[in-house]
């Protein structure tokens, strides 16, 4: 019954977070669309508490709640007070990751996860190291890119939750580009919050489904 009544809220979070665009390509700003923007993502938290049977399902619902502070206080206060929000929504993350790391994994995913971080690390610094303060944002990329790569070698969905932590990933990077001044803003305003939302609610939709399955399967040891 719960689970009937939280299905809308997901609905609801898709139509907050997607139609954050409106405001994004027409420039709009002030409290209210603030407020539009970080809505998709608490409502993608909501819907994980309505769902949260166990410390895995409230690790995923504070990671989204986290995710929502983030969005809100980028523009409310400032970006240093948005990555703080951020950095410790990915670090809850890896916990839940780490908690569910996959048992076997093939050379190819293998691979994958262990050069995300290195990689995007990479990346992050070609894009910023001439910015100044650029270096914070090479930092940051250390948080994100081990959360991304943790999520791809853990026994959630990989083409729901895997895909959608590397989704996350892109839209920081494509952020640094467009400040590093090798994006064009324009672009940038078309994909970074559509990769990002989108990868928030394919993270949240693989998590809070895999878990439910795993409580369907063992009730026992759910309710314990």
């Amino acid at each position: 019954m719960q689970q009937s009544r939280a299905k809308p809220i997901f609905w609801a979070a898709l139509v907050a977070g997607f139609s954050y665009m409106v405001p994004v390509l027409a420039g709009w700003d002030g409290p209210a669309i603030i407020a539009w923007k970080g809505a998709g993502v608490a409502l993608l938290a909501l819907w994980a508490a309505l769902n949260a049977r166990d410390s895995d399902g409230w690790l995923i619902t504070a990671v989204m709640a986290f995710g929502a502070l983030g969005d809100v206080l980028l523009d409310a206060i400032g970006l240093q007070f948005g990555a703080i929000a951020f950095v410790i929504g990915h670090v809850l993350a890896i916990m839940l990751y780490l908690r569910h790391r996959r048992e076997k994994l093939t050379g190819s995913q293998r691979a994958l996860a262990l050069a995300t971080v290195p990689g995007a690390v990479a990346i992050s610094w070609l894009l910023l190291h001439h910015a100044p303060g650029g270096w914070h944002g090479v930092v940051y990329t250390l948080f994100v890119a081990a959360m991304a790569a943790m999520a791809w070698a853990s026994r959630f969905p990989r083409y729901r939750t895997g895909i959608g932590a590397m989704l996350f990933l892109a839209s920081d990077l494509l952020i640094f580009a467009r400040e590093g001044g090798t994006l064009d803003p324009v672009i940038a305003s078309a994909l970074i919050w559509p990769l990002y939302f989108g990868g928030q609610a394919m993270i949240v939709w693989g998590v809070v489904t895999a878990l439910r399955a795993s409580t369907a399967k063992n009730p026992i040891k759910a309710a314990a």
